[in-house]
């Protein structure tokens, strides 16, 4: 079980790793192009938002991996469903869809959990 959940939080890392990168080195206009919610947010926000996705990202792979305060492992995890569901919470009002937002946050929630239990 605990490879499983070593492969679903590499995954969902790389995935949080990549889209927060893109929000801190793209311009805000070249964002809003592809996103339409980045019209609710200022530059200063989107940088903080791409920050903390790379951050969680990071916050799930290095704690466990190293032995050093794993409990940052679920933690990292639960922080980044939180974010998950203000983003579902954001689309849900702007009346657009909620992927990928609703199934990364799921997942976010179930490596937490998973990371609780086996980790």
């Amino acid at each position: 079980m605990i490879i499983a959940l070593w492969v679903v939080t590499g995954l969902l890392a790389a995935l949080f790793a990549m889209a927060g990168a893109m929000k801190v080195v793209t311009p805000r206009e070249r964002v809003h192009e592809r996103m339409a919610w980045v019209e609710e947010v200022t530059a200063p926000q989107l940088k903080t938002i791409g920050a903390l996705e790379v951050l969680g990202a990071i916050g799930m792979i290095l704690p466990a991996a190293t032995g050093i305060a794993p409990w940052l492992t679920p933690v990292a995890a639960f922080g980044l469903a939180i974010m998950m569901a203000v983003a579902v919470r954001l689309h849900a009002r702007r009346h657009e869809p909620v992927l990928p937002s609703l199934p990364l946050g799921i997942a976010a929630l179930l490596v937490g959990i998973g990371w609780l239990v086996f980790g």
